[in-house]
């Protein structure tokens, strides 16, 4: 292969490489919000939806494996934990294993919250997806393995 030929696919997979890490938060942000217009939920930042998911997920966690699981600081569940359960959102019960400790666990009202949210992505998808040519969505659909790799890859 010659030099040019090198120069052109590393230009190419920094291209894509930048386009993905340039599309990722806005994306994201653009579901949240147009989720949250949509059903009128309130503003939950994705950092306590990522452990109101992983509560749900497993049912109950200490917070220094919640921590663990979401890779944060444990600092960062305390304030978590803290504004969440003034909301409301998460509950500190004691640990069934250790009368010492204390265990996390969404309440009722965060997972009817996050079911909320996730049905009204659903649809909310579902509207803007149809919008796409079916080619678009062919290309959505055949780059979720690769998608669900890349994110399996970089959260080992």
């Amino acid at each position: 292969m010659d030099s040019r030929a090198s120069r052109s696919e590393s230009t190419s997979a920094a291209s894509v490489e930048a386009q993905l890490s340039g599309l990722l938060g806005p994306l994201r942000r653009a579901v949240l919000r147009r989720t949250r217009d949509a059903e009128g939920l309130p503003d939950l930042p994705e950092a306590q939806i990522e452990l109101l998911r992983l509560l749900v997920a497993v049912g109950e966690l200490p917070p220094g494996r919640a921590a663990s699981e979401l890779k944060v600081a444990q600092s960062t569940i305390s304030n978590l934990v803290r504004t969440m359960t003034g909301a409301g959102l998460v509950e500190r019960v004691p640990s069934p294993t250790d009368g010492r400790g204390a265990v996390l666990v969404a309440s009722a009202t965060a997972r009817e919250l996050l079911a909320r949210y996730d049905r009204a992505s659903a649809a909310m998808l579902r509207e803007f997806l149809a919008k796409l040519s079916p080619a678009d969505r062919q290309a959505l659909e055949a780059a979720m393995p690769a998608l669900r790799q890349l994110l399996a890859a970089l959260t080992e």
